[in-house]
């Protein structure tokens, strides 16, 4: 399963790559900016038909086509493009995410940025690497040093923990705070110490599953908001080092 994780992951990068700033149809699903493109449809394909070929009765949950559904308590999590926005637009933050879950433990992450040329990975209990070679959280203590990151949905959350309110919150704290455009490279950025931690509303389970064993297996914590143990269908992610994430959730949860 961990080769036909790597061979999907790694094909589904050269076709992004290859149409990488070239020419290609866009279009937009719900909300003007929300796009997608033949080339995230390309990617899908063939990763679908990578793990059909060797996993025939294995459900899927892919970004574009939806739920695949069988009999099994194997399920794959697909993200062909992480960032079609910033695809779309030539800006090479852009990713492959793919995760294996059994049951309700995954067992498998891996997320590739083949314009990086930057393949991260994960296996339950084996620890996470990058380009194969093994990668951990940061070990900044200090809250009021961190460098954060995070994204805004296309559709804002009706809760009083408004995006922009706690960004603001960040903001007047002086830290700074990062916009990238991929969940997925978000989440795997904090795993390699990158960034200390990261927040966003409203993700889906594609974005984030791969991301969150990675970060999990380097050593990072990942909650929801209020700090409770997280599950890839949840609609919050927050994801640290583990030594700022109460330091964060008190400014998450703050009623100002």
């Amino acid at each position: 399963m961990k080769d036909v994780l790597l061979q999907a992951t790694a094909e589904a990068g050269k076709i992004i790559q290859f149409y990488f700033n070239g020419t290609f149809k866009v279009d937009n699903k719900e909300g003007i900016n929300n796009l997608v493109t033949e080339v995230d449809q390309m990617s899908e394909d063939k990763i679908i038909e990578v793990i059909r070929r060797h996993f025939p009765d294995h459900s899927i949950i892919s970004e574009e086509v939806g739920e695949l559904l069988k009999p099994s308590d194997y399920e794959w999590i697909i993200d062909p493009i992480d960032g079609t926005v910033n695809f779309a637009h030539g800006i090479p933050i852009c990713c492959v995410s793919i995760a294996l879950k059994y049951k309700e433990d995954l067992l498998l992450g891996a997320v590739y940025n083949p314009m990086m040329n930057e393949m991260f990975f994960a296996e339950k209990g084996k620890g996470a690497t990058l380009n194969g070679l093994p990668i951990h959280v940061s070990t900044k203590t200090n809250f009021k040093k961190a460098c954060l990151v995070t994204g805004f949905p296309y559709k804002w959350p009706e809760s009083e923990q408004h995006p922009i309110k706690v960004f603001e919150r960040f903001v007047m704290e002086g830290l700074p705070i990062r916009r990238l455009g991929s969940a997925a490279i978000d989440l795997c950025w904090v795993a390699c110490g990158r960034f200390d931690g990261f927040w966003e509303y409203n993700l889906s389970s594609w974005d984030v599953a791969a991301g969150y064993l990675i970060v999990q297996e380097a050593g990072g914590v990942v909650t929801n908001f209020e700090g409770d143990p997280y599950n890839v269908f949840e609609r919050e992610t927050l994801a640290t080092n583990g030594h700022i994430h109460a330091a964060m959730l008190e400014a998450i949860k703050r009623k100002d």
